[in-house]
């Protein structure tokens, strides 16, 4: 593996790392009913990305996110094989991904005017 491997797998590590929290909770926001785990990975594996492969990295941030409130979680017996615990958002994940979102918009705009500096503050690409 090259220098260059390296610096952009460490460069999708970082920004991962800032993502994902996000990402899992916009999708269980725009669920019709609660999700387990491979649900949602199955979501994320329809997309690209830097969260993309990451299956097993997605337990802990669903674990940090309802510690913090912003989940709440049930487990439920599966016919198929071992309990399945289902996510839900509560109504302050709902309201901190709101303001998560508009963040991320912001910090995204900021970074495609400075990639393309023909790109007009605040359009986005």
């Amino acid at each position: 593996m090259g220098d260059e491997d390296l610096h952009l797998r460490k460069f999708q590590k970082e920004l991962s790392a800032g993502t994902v929290s996000l990402v899992l909770l916009a999708v269980l926001a725009q669920a019709t009913e609660p999700m387990y785990g491979y649900q949602i990975a199955k979501r994320l594996d329809d997309g690209a990305g830097v969260v993309a492969g990451k299956q097993s990295a997605l337990y802990p941030v669903l674990r940090n996110l309802s510690a913090a409130g912003l989940l709440d979680s049930e487990v439920e017996p599966s016919v198929s094989g071992p309990p399945r615990r289902y996510y839900r958002i509560t109504t302050l994940g709902r309201i901190v991904l709101a303001q998560w979102i508009a963040s991320w918009t912001a910090t995204r705009d900021f970074v495609d005017t400075v990639l393309d500096p023909s790109t007009p503050q605040g359009a986005q690409a």
